[in-house]
């Protein structure tokens, strides 16, 4: 596991080379190193133990897509590579693939909790360098603060648990906590970070603000480190999970369903790809907290899918804003006509986000479903109505987005080679994974 950190350390002077084909040799190096860890046997809880870090069957699927996603920020974000600073934006998104990986492969609270925390840094440089409009400043401060204030509780917790156990690892046993309000401390910070409803006003505002590369990372990754750090937790805590996710779960049903109102009231198609991340990852909560092995491995696969998925949704959004230079809906509409080619990828993004087969998505519904209907019953009727709006905002970026009057008369028919590589690499491992899914039952 060490093997892969020092590699991507040793990539450092590649992004302080000021030189453009630094910027090809610096994407191959992360796929290489991605095919490097892929191509490690994984077969047992815990293996490629080294140093405090770790691999087990939850993190090595975060990990690849957290290489994968990143290697994909650089291919989408051409627009920097004419910029002055790129190589400036290369450490950013290298210093944030290095925080993910040691986030993913901790098996100690702490560092996991410093690396959680230290990622707020290249984030907010990402959106306050290369974010679109003045209000970045604002969104960032609402990430930095959000994240800052849920997070602190965690920390006293930490120092509390080490005052009386001598240990902070995951797999060692802990003083019993059963009070609620160190439950809240526990995990309070990952239910911002996932983000839950009524704790989510940051994500839309980051996402609108943030480049094409801050929004995949946020949508495909950061939103993924709640989900992770709960179900880490909740294997060590279990007795307070027990007692009171009754709680976390009811506000994640109601609040996947008010969000999945609020995307049907949006007029910007980034802030409706943001609130749609807010949905699926109330979902994705709902899942964990069933505390059934369904419930988590359906969770499991909706973060992996909505993670590729949802990255390659800002992906087209922000093709589209290269040319028109607008995240508007009033003005992104008639691109069937103007790109009649790309419109094969708006539609079946669209179709996998709200769940279609034969997509990851589809299967990890169906594994939270019966999940869900083991917990409570009548939780099923709640599933029935976000799955639902799901479908009907899904329907409504298509079809908003490719039908209509197009306000422009330039026409231009395709898009670019590079653009379709990065969408067919989103697209493919949402099919392929469901190919090898008997691994996840030996």
């Amino acid at each position: 596991m060490m093997m892969i950190c020092l590699f991507l350390i040793f990539m450092i002077p590649l992004t302080l080379i000021n030189l453009t084909s630094c910027w090809y040799l610096y994407q191959m190096s992360l796929i290489l190193v991605m095919l490097i860890f892929t191509m490690n046997y994984i077969n047992s809880y815990f293996c490629l133990i080294s140093y405090f870090l770790a691999v087990d069957y939850f993190s090595y699927g975060l990990i690849i897509l957290s290489i994968l996603i990143v290697s994909l920020m650089i291919i989408s974000s051409n627009m920097v590579k004419k910029t002055m600073y790129f190589n400036m934006f290369l450490l950013m998104c290298l210093a944030l693939c290095l925080i993910l990986v040691m986030i993913f492969g901790s098996t100690n609270m702490f560092i996991m909790y410093l690396f959680f925390e230290f990622s707020l840094i290249p984030l907010m440089i990402l959106i306050f360098g290369w974010g679109y409009q003045p209000e970045r400043l604002i969104s960032g401060l609402y990430l930095f603060f959000y994240t800052l204030f849920a997070s602190l509780p965690l920390f006293v917790l930490f120092i509390y648990l080490y005052l009386n156990n001598y240990s902070l690892f995951f797999d060692t046993t802990y003083l019993s906590i059963f009070s609620f309000v160190s439950h809240f401390c526990l995990v309070f910070a990952f239910l911002v970070k996932l983000p839950m409803f009524m704790v989510h006003f940051w994500l839309p505002k980051a996402h609108v603000q943030a480049p094409v590369s801050g929004s995949m990372i946020l949508a495909g990754l950061l939103s993924k480190i709640g989900g992770y750090g709960i179900l880490r937790v909740m294997n060590v805590f279990e007795n307070t999970f027990i007692n009171y996710s009754y709680i976390w779960y009811s506000l994640s049903l109601v609040g996947g369903l008010m969000v999945s109102l609020i995307c049907l009231m949006q007029g910007d198609v980034k802030c409706l790809i943001a609130y749609s991340s807010v949905a699926h990852m109330s979902l994705c909560l709902v899942g964990i907290l069933s505390m059934s092995k369904w419930g988590v491995l359906g969770a499991y696969l909706m973060m992996i899918s909505h993670g590729l998925c949802s990255s390659g949704l800002f992906c087209l959004a922000n093709i589209s804003y290269e040319r028109f230079s607008s995240r508007s809906f009033y003005i992104n509409k008639g691109l069937l006509t103007l790109m009649p080619s790309m419109s094969m990828m708006w539609f079946l993004f669209s179709s996998f986000n709200m769940g279609c087969p034969p997509s990851l998505n589809f299967l990890s519904e169906i594994f939270i479903l019966n999940s869900m209907m083991f917990y409570w019953w009548n939780s099923s009727l709640f599933f029935v109505f976000i799955s639902f709006f799901s479908a009907c905002f899904s329907v409504y970026l298509f079809s908003y987005t490719q039908h209509g009057m197009p306000l422009s008369m330039y026409c231009y028919s395709s898009g670019y080679m590079r653009e379709y590589l990065i969408l067919m690499v989103h697209l493919i491992p949402l099919f392929l994974i469901l190919l090898g899914l008997n691994s996840f039952y030996i």
